[in-house]
């Protein structure tokens, strides 16, 4: 039973020591890093149109409702048949596969949108490590709270006050990764609609906003990482030797 005690204990004082030493080294060098990251032309491109992918989707016409001929390259089509039979038109079409039930694009795969993609690829490893430096700060403090008794316990309000803000950052950074997969959804929704609706332009213009509202947002999240950091630092050195040692008699302000 002692040595297991032991080795929980020395759990403890190894979470301590790491998350000290990374509020206090490791902190500095993300919020310089987030900030350079920040201020690269990735992140601080201005025109919209570099944003956006090309789709490139053939739209048909429809005259009479059949299809009989090529027009300008493009095929007349058969509003009431949902198979194309004419091999020669399906690689210039979309069409239904009556089957699967699906939706099929005429170069098959509809591609995301790269721009983004790369965006994500280099923001998304920052949105991971905040969450899990963020969790490691959190145990930190909870280890240092000391046994609830009455009195004196000044240091114990700072040390609540700073793990709130530690767990709000924690939840904000977690949510920035839905925001990923929300993302994607959404815009396969609006894809899906441009392949069954391919001569309503407004579906088409819709992934391209869609588009441009996630670049805007993706920098939002890269400033809010960096300003996490930052304020956690800040607040944290502040009111270090309150979380460290509580039960004092000395009533330093939070701040």
């Amino acid at each position: 039973m002692a040595l297991m005690h032991n080795k929980v204990e020395d759990f403890k004082e190894r979470i301590k020591e790491k998350a000290e030493k990374l509020v206090t080294e490791n902190f500095p060098k993300k919020v310089l890093e987030m900030d350079k990251l920040l201020n690269s032309p990735e992140f601080t491109e201005r025109d919209f149109k570099k944003i956006h992918y090309i789709m490139n989707i053939p739209v048909p016409t429809h005259q009479n409702g059949v299809i009989d001929k090529i027009v300008n390259g493009i095929p007349i089509i058969n509003k009431k048949r949902k198979t194309i039979e004419n091999e020669n038109l399906t690689d210039q079409i979309i069409s239904y596969d009556e089957d699967k039930k699906v939706m099929l694009f005429p170069n098959g795969m509809f591609p995301s949108n790269q721009n983004i993609i790369k965006l994500f690829e280099i923001l998304k490893p920052y949105m991971c490590e905040m969450v899990e430096d963020t969790n490691l700060v959190k145990m930190w403090i909870l280890f240092m709270i000391p046994r609830i008794e009455d009195g004196n316990n000044f240091g114990v309000s700072i040390q609540e006050e700073t793990l709130a803000e530690v767990r709000l950052v924690e939840t904000e950074s977690a949510s920035y990764l839905e925001q990923i997969s929300r993302y994607y959804l959404t815009r396969a929704k609006l894809v899906s609609k441009i392949a069954k609706y391919p001569n309503i332009e407004d579906y088409q213009r819709s992934v391209l906003e869609l588009d441009e509202k996630q670049y805007l947002t993706i920098k939002l999240i890269c400033a809010e990482l960096r300003n996490n950091y930052s304020s956690l630092h800040d607040l944290i050195l502040k009111n270090i030797e309150k979380l460290k040692k509580p039960k004092t008699n000395n009533m330093e302000s939070l701040y």
